[in-house]
């Protein structure tokens, strides 16, 4: 087998189950054969992820440490019932911004900047609400970019993309236009998508020239979905909460099934050979709490004994 020129991973949204991307990422390098990675991307749970995927196994204890030491009281502060009213989220998530930044620091900041100047690529993703649209940030560019605020701007770049709208307070960002100033707020980037690879630039470059025979650099595109693919059944309170609740749940499931059903499609018309894990029905510990340890440090090790036993990775959705 030749050997491949560009390794691509996606890595999903999904909460606390991004232990299992977690896991897996850190089981791949003991495997032996995690390659280094061209282009990461990550959404919401999978931002907080893909720093540490983009800069290799070096910083393999340090995912492990986000994904099995953490607590609720790390991630966010609860507010009264009232705050649906008078507040712009449920909970606050300045603990969440202190652990991003304890992870997140300068020495982390001159790794991704020296990575982008050989390179390669890390793009998180947020959700302008002011303008309803996705927005793709280059973390690479901005650690490079030397500005005094980049690491500031990094930090807050991950919380954004893992604010949760309604549950976790959205994020401001101060910019210009024509002159003025103003602020857009940005939310979770999986208000538009669980997962993204690359955009359609790119897709069109490779269409053409393999329509006109031309050379182009082989691929591999790897998706971590952070959450199963089948449904899940619960029975649901006859209450107005209970029944939000499970249909937000329910587009959020078929959002992420879309995304790697459309990633597949992408991939097999550009010649990108693809790649997807994700949580499988033979993982049975239950849910109880938002980021509980008990819940976290087994789909951790699950994550990471599927890598070690080769078994992660299909090559088509389950449909």
């Amino acid at each position: 087998m030749p050997k491949l020129d560009l390794d691509l991973l996606g890595i999903s949204g999904g909460g606390e189950n991004g232990a299992f991307g977690a896991g897996l990422l850190n089981g791949w390098t003991e495997h032996g054969d995690r390659p280094t990675f061209f282009l990461v991307t990550g959404i919401s749970t999978g931002a907080l992820s893909a720093p540490f995927a983009f800069l290799g196994s070096s910083r393999d204890a340090q995912l492990k440490s986000v994904y099995t030491e953490i607590t609720l009281a790390d991630v966010l502060v609860r507010r009264g019932l009232t705050a649906a009213i008078w507040n712009d989220a449920m909970a606050d998530n300045s603990p969440l911004f202190r652990t991003i930044s304890r992870y997140v620091d300068k020495a982390m900041l001159a790794e991704i900047a020296h990575a982008y100047a050989e390179g390669r690529l890390l793009l998180i993703a947020t959700s302008d609400l002011d303008a309803q649209m996705p927005v793709i940030w280059n973390i690479g560019a901005i650690a490079q970019s030397g500005h005094p605020k980049a690491l500031e701007t990094v930090r807050r770049i991950l919380l954004a993309s893992s604010a949760i709208p309604g549950a976790f307070a959205p994020v401001l960002f101060d910019a210009t236009l024509d002159g003025q100033p103003y602020q857009e707020l940005h939310v979770d980037g999986g208000a538009f998508a669980q997962v993204f690879l690359y955009p359609a630039s790119v897709s069109r470059f490779r269409r053409e020239r393999l329509a006109r025979r031309q050379p182009v650099a082989l691929a591999r595109a790897w998706i971590i979905r952070n959450g199963r693919l089948d449904p899940e059944w619960a029975s649901v309170d006859r209450r107005t909460l209970g029944i939000t609740g499970r249909a937000i749940t329910a587009m959020i499931a078929a959002s992420g099934l879309n995304d790697v059903l459309r990633i597949h499609a992408a991939a097999e018309r550009d010649g990108v050979d693809y790649n997807l894990a994700y949580i499988g029905r033979d993982f049975t510990v239950e849910y109880e709490k938002p980021f509980e340890p008990s819940y976290m440090r087994p789909l951790f090790e699950y994550g990471r004994q599927r890598a070690l036993r080769g078994d992660a990775w299909v090559k088509r959705p389950p449909i």
